[in-house]
């Protein structure tokens, strides 16, 4: 492994893992050597910093694993992926022994923590990592490395990136696709998305003509084809006109980027949100309003993690 890295870049997406290991490690033999009952709050401020390992770990789910599932290794990232789990499992409960002061079997859950994560390093170190570098060609490293930096690092990191910025993965695209920032779309499937999202959205533009609605099945407010078209302010019933022209105002000066709004409408709960669509250099492209009954949502408590459709 050793050979090999020496002959990668210093913002080889391989190099930055391999630096994050030798933080990880140390933060590791740092906790090993504090005692938690006699110093809980220097244990706690390197606890808190190795549970920034997440970004190490969302970067090879996200970033690495898609890759190195086209040369068959689907069984290896899952394995690693549960594992990453059953890691941060470990630290959430430590977390909670820590904040509640209960101290019950702390010792043992952190020598089983640190021992997975030196597990995970040498499976990372001596598999995945130099046959990462075997298999991946320079533009699929090059793709890694943009969205390594969207994700982030567990240390500061000067991101220097080889190529375009703006290089994405090369798909063979359907004769009608639509490229977006980040993957590909036909019109059909568009359309699907937008018929089955369980929210209502309308689009306004710069010129408050409103342009784009969803029409899904069930709806909160009532919209029809004559809408498209119209200017904004003749869409909403007079007594609501000078919000909706407020609103406008702001998020056209720039003073404003969103609003929101909830009422009681036909026994629901009814959360409106409007937010400012600004183009890449901040320029007033117009308004999208966003409806959603979030009665059922309101009334949700503590956790669900079952899939209970049989019940």
């Amino acid at each position: 492994m050793k050979h090999l890295i020496n002959e990668l870049s210093d913002n080889h997406p391989i190099k930055l893992y391999l630096k994050e290991n030798i933080l990880i490690k140390d933060f590791l033999e740092k906790l090993k050597n504090i005692d938690i009952f006699e110093n809980l709050e220097s244990f706690s401020n390197i606890f808190n910093d190795l549970c920034e390992i997440e970004k190490h770990y969302v970067r090879k789910e996200n970033q690495l694993f898609p890759f190195i599932e086209k040369y068959g290794w689907n069984t290896t990232t899952q394995y690693m992926w549960t594992f990453h789990d059953q890691i941060r499992e470990e630290l959430k409960e430590i977390r909670v022994k820590i904040e509640t002061n209960d101290f019950d079997d702390i010792s043992f859950s952190i020598e089983d923590l640190i021992a997975n994560i030196e597990h995970m390093i040498l499976l990372e170190e001596t598999t995945l990592f130099p046959n990462a570098i075997k298999s991946l060609n320079n533009d699929e490293w090059d793709e890694i490395s943009i969205g390594d930096k969207e994700v982030g690092y567990m240390m500061d990191v000067e991101y220097i990136h080889p190529k375009d910025d703006k290089k994405r993965r090369k798909i063979d695209l359907a004769t009608d696709a639509i490229s977006f920032d980040e993957g590909y779309l036909t019109p059909k499937q568009i359309n699907l998305i937008f018929k089955y999202l369980p929210i209502d959205i309308t689009y306004v533009d710069e010129n408050d003509k409103v342009i784009f609605y969803n029409n899904g099945e069930e709806r909160i407010f009532p919209r029809s084809p004559g809408i498209i078209g119209r200017e904004v302010r003749f869409c909403h019933p007079p007594k609501s006109v000078d919000n909706v022209l407020r609103i406008l105002e702001e998020f056209k000066l720039g003073t404003k980027d969103s609003a929101e709004f909830w009422i009681n409408f036909k026994n629901s709960f009814i959360h409106i949100r409007f937010f400012a669509i600004r183009d890449k250099d901040r320029n007033y492209k117009g308004v999208m309003e966003i409806t959603q009954d979030v009665t059922d949502i309101k009334s949700l408590k503590g956790e669900k993690r079952i899939l209970d459709w049989e019940s």
